[in-house]
């Protein structure tokens, strides 16, 4: 068996976010069939870099995987392996910085179409970095949006930023200066950010709204507050054990006994219809995203399949062949 190297610009190339958005409601309809099995990310610290490591099994997809990513105070490094369920053979590395960006864009994607409120067709956004780039893009393919409020601390990254996504998606994008609108009678609000503290004020929620918070996957870091989630019907987790290790957005809820873990559910319950997410139109919901490895498998297996398909990529001389 050979092993296909994909390059970010072929994942560019290979991946809608429309069919991204698929994978991820298979991936978490496996999780919740037991077809799935994903590890909570573990890092490792050494002076000037972390190392962190996701790891899954997709027993549906007949494949194992990894995503190992560096952070610096130079940037970060993405990479994803696949193997061979059965044989254990590295059959594909992948350059995952953009895979990653998609896949969490997706998952939020497609947590709002099963959590939103009825007739959504505006949101605010919170953040302008890439991230913020495939959380747009992802509400977008998922939801008949007509209108996006943007809020970002610099006015002018944000005017640039809604200039740059209203034109691409051909959507009224309107840059705001300050997070207030993003939020007060949005039927849904996504945060993405790298802030520490929460970006906006629980008290400026609607009845009704949806807020997808991704921006976070430490426990020091928290975009939201805890009157956001005191406000919530439900907290909806990607996975309720890897939100444990890393929601941040979790801890001061918890401590002030306004949350509790008993009453969070699995987005994977309520993509295969075994928990009811949103009961009413009137109900808040926060959905918390960290990011899942059982992502980075399942959308690294789709990129392959469609590499294969159309002749991208390149073979490396690794595997069992080359021992």
């Amino acid at each position: 068996m050979s092993t296909l190297y994909l390059r970010e610009a072929d994942i560019t190339s290979l991946l809608e976010m429309p069919a991204v958005i698929e994978v991820m409601r298979e991936a978490f309809t496996a999780l919740a069939t037991g077809q799935a099995e994903n590890v909570p990310r573990v890092r490792a610290k050494a002076p000037g870099v972390v190392l962190h490591s996701l790891n899954a099994a997709a027993a549906y997809l007949g494949t194992v995987g990894w995503k190992q990513y560096t952070t610096t105070k130079q940037g970060a490094q993405f990479l994803v392996g696949l193997h061979d369920g059965q044989t254990g053979d590295l059959f594909a590395l992948i350059e995952a910085d953009r895979l990653g960006q998609l896949r969490t864009g997706a998952v939020t994607g497609l947590a709002a179409q099963l959590l939103a409120a009825p007739q959504t067709e505006s949101f605010g956004l919170i953040g302008t970095g890439l991230q913020a780039e495939s959380q747009f893009a992802a509400i977008v393919a998922a939801l008949p949006i007509k209108k996006a409020l943007v809020y970002s601390r610099d006015a002018d990254k944000c005017r640039a930023f809604a200039e740059r996504i209203s034109q691409r998606h051909q959507l009224d994008v309107e840059p705001i200066g300050h997070p207030r609108r993003a939020v007060e009678y949005q039927p849904l609000v996504v945060t993405a950010t790298t802030s520490k503290d929460p970006v906006f004020e629980g008290k400026w929620l609607t009845p009704g709204t949806l807020v997808c918070a991704v921006g976070s996957n430490w426990l020091h870091k928290a975009e939201i507050d805890a009157e956001a989630v005191r406000a919530a019907r439900v907290v909806v987790c990607d996975s309720i054990a890897a939100c444990k290790a890393e929601a941040g957005d979790l801890i001061q809820p918890l401590a002030q006994g306004v949350f509790r873990w008993e009453n969070a559910v699995e987005l994977s319950a309520v993509v295969a219809g075994k928990q009811t997410g949103r009961r009413s139109p009137d109900d808040i919901i926060v959905f918390k995203s960290v990011g899942l490895g059982i992502e980075d498998v399942a959308l690294g297996v789709k990129a392959v399949e469609l590499a294969k398909e159309r002749g991208l990529g390149q073979t490396l001389p690794i595997g069992p062949q080359n021992a």
